[in-house]
């Protein structure tokens, strides 16, 4: 008997985007505009992300938005100014931007998350949309510069046909403020997950590698997520969920990735990251 593996149900193809949280750490800015969209070295946070999943080989994205936040949607569907802004004026950079939209445009679909109630329950909202047995999440304050890390953890994911969580090697002071990572097998530029602890203190963590927002998971995690009980802050949270899976047995791996981690959530961060990228550019 001759067993046939369908290839494209390890294809990763489509990428979820938490968007809905409120941005909090980074008011009073965002009371007008959401942080996806401030403008990193001249282009919003969202499309650096985008543009590291389509290099990688990503073809759908899936937004989650609250209705708190429909500017991200109009960002993208914003047409008609396009095009009455191209009758007028023939601007060959506005209608290169007006195509690169588009294009994007093609790739996006929204699901709604009104109520924060964490990563978990938005992830959960996409369930019916996700086609193939893994899917990619990005989370979108932690940029990611040099060398692209959605398609270091899918190399990686082919080679160990497992879920992949992207890390690096933190401070020991910071390690209260990460989810860290216990490890096994530790190899070059990657090791086996044993365990997730979120933010422990300092002699209670297992290692010093902290996970950064990027995740391959697989759709069992949308049956773990369903089974658990809102946590801290009164939020479902993915950690929870991954924790649980590891638990039964399901491989994780971490990457570590080799690219530069810019952190985008706080003001002082994203200042930074502008500086980090512009320097890049040079």
């Amino acid at each position: 008997m001759i067993l046939i593996i369908n290839k494209k149900n390890h294809m990763i193809k489509q990428a979820i985007i938490p968007l809905a949280g409120l941005g909090t750490r980074m008011l009073p800015l965002t009371s007008v505009m959401p942080k996806e969209l401030m403008p990193i070295n001249g282009k919003p946070n969202l499309q650096y992300i985008l543009d590291e999943c389509i290099d990688a080989g990503i073809k759908e994205f899936i937004f989650i938005i609250s209705k708190k936040k429909l500017s991200i949607k109009k960002y993208f569907f914003n047409d008609n100014f396009y095009k009455k802004i191209l009758k007028k004026k023939k601007d060959k950079k506005i209608f290169e931007e007006f195509k690169r939209i588009k294009r994007y445009k093609k790739m996006i679909k929204f699901v709604y998350q009104n109520t924060p109630k964490g990563t978990g329950d938005a992830v959960l909202k996409c369930q019916k949309l996700i086609k193939n047995k893994y899917f990619l999440m990005l989370l979108p304050d932690d940029l990611i510069i040099k060398k692209n890390c959605s398609k270091e953890m899918i190399r990686l994911h082919k080679k160990t046909n497992a879920s992949i969580i992207a890390t690096k090697r933190v401070e020991r002071k910071t390690l209260s403020r990460w989810g860290i990572l216990s490890i096994k097998n530790k190899k070059k530029n990657y090791f086996q997950i044993k365990d997730v602890v979120e933010k422990p203190s300092i002699k209670k963590a297992p290692s010093n590698f902290a996970i950064i927002g990027r995740y391959i998971l697989p759709t069992k995690i949308f049956s773990e997520i369903k089974k658990l009980k809102p946590g801290q802050g009164g939020e479902i949270h993915i950690t929870d969920a991954i924790k649980s899976l590891i638990k039964k047995e399901n491989k994780f791996y971490g990457n570590i990735f080799t690219g530069k981690y810019l952190d985008c959530g706080t003001l002082s961060g994203y200042i930074n990251s502008g500086i980090q990228i512009f320097k890049e550019k040079k």
